[in-house]
């Protein structure tokens, strides 16, 4: 198989439409195989509708999703050929030792049709359609070359430079942000390229912050001047697509009711993250919980706006010696 596809590959693919608790891969007479447990029935109906005939890869590995007979994997093993992500206390795999249990009845099967040569040198594009599943969200063309967005409407008595950065940067890498004196509920967004500054219009156009319902639009403008109007952050440490861009991208989505939270100090309270987090809202609900060994929260809020609010207000704040990073999950319930 010219391509590889391991365990990390397919949560990407699938992760986007539910919890994914267990993957197992094998390879049978008929191709490679997978087996993917869903935290709910109706994510895993969702993830069938959704990716049945749709390619991994430019061009390849297109998958053939069934339901299994299967109620529940096992999974000995935490290794690139299966993973539980409810337990990350499993013992890597040693090669030539392994005893997980063997499956005849994959999930999904995937066929490297027209494969090239090899997974780097995949393009960029291709890369990141397989993050959302596949292909890129609709109206998103990933040919764009416009980097800087004009946002409009903005409540200029809340909002700042920092807290648009903090918002933008889930959707790329922000270089320049500045607002318009002679517009005060105007700035100007520069992204990192153009398929970052289309996912930003994509996923933001209409979100309310602050009270306002903001408008997206490619500026005519293609860069940001530097100035000191000009609030510069090309090299700031909470960009989030410097390093495993491709992964981050899964993360993306619409403002939801629903803050992920990770970076988290390993000694930290599920008491501690509501107090830090609800000046900005009433949350309903909160989970605290380890992945791999680090320490990450779900907060539900009781709407998006408040959401939205706790993300741009308190993504890259401090807690303890930690500084914390938020993102919108798309699970909708804790």
């Amino acid at each position: 198989m010219l391509y590889p596809i391991t365990v990390e590959v397919l949560h990407q693919v699938f992760s986007p439409h539910g919890f994914v608790e267990k993957i197992v891969t094998f390879q049978k007479s008929a191709g490679f195989q997978a087996l993917i447990q869903f935290q709910s029935r109706q994510s895993a109906i969702q993830a069938r509708n959704s990716l049945q005939g749709r390619n991994i890869y430019d061009g390849c590995c297109q998958l053939d999703v069934h339901y299994s007979k299967l109620s529940d994997l096992q999974v000995k093993y935490n290794s690139d050929r299966s993973r539980d992500f409810t337990n990350s206390s499993l013992p890597t795999e040693q090669r030539g030792r392994s005893s997980q249990p063997s499956y005849g009845d994959g999930l999904c099967a995937l066929q490297p049709h027209g494969a090239r040569d090899a997974f780097a040198q995949m393009s960029n594009t291709a890369a990141i359609a397989a993050a959302f599943g596949g292909c890129l969200p609709p109206g998103v063309s990933g040919r764009n070359d416009k980097c800087t967005i004009l946002v409009t409407n903005l409540n200029y008595d809340e909002c700042d430079e920092d807290k648009l950065f903090n918002l933008f940067s889930i959707y790329g890498n922000v270089v320049r942000i500045k607002f318009l004196h002679n517009k005060p509920d105007h700035a100007l967004v520069q992204m990192g390229d153009g398929l970052q500054a289309e996912l930003a219009i994509h996923f933001l156009k209409g979100t309310m912050l602050f009270g306002r319902r903001m408008e997206l639009n490619f500026s005519k403008h293609p860069d940001i001047t530097p100035g000191p109007d000009t609030h510069e952050y090309a090299q700031c440490s909470l960009n989030r697509f410097n390093n495993n861009a491709v992964k981050n991208y899964r993360f993306c989505s619409a403002p939801t009711r629903m803050i992920h939270v990770s970076s988290l100090p390993q000694d930290i309270t599920e008491e501690e993250i509501v107090t830090h987090l609800e000046d900005h809202g009433i949350i309903s609900n909160s989970k605290l919980f380890e992945v791999n060994g680090k320490k990450q929260a779900l907060v539900l809020f009781e709407n998006e706006e408040q959401a939205t609010k706790a993300l741009v207000c308190k993504n890259g704040s401090s807690i303890g010696r930690s500084s914390i990073r938020l993102s919108f999950s798309q699970l909708q319930s804790v």
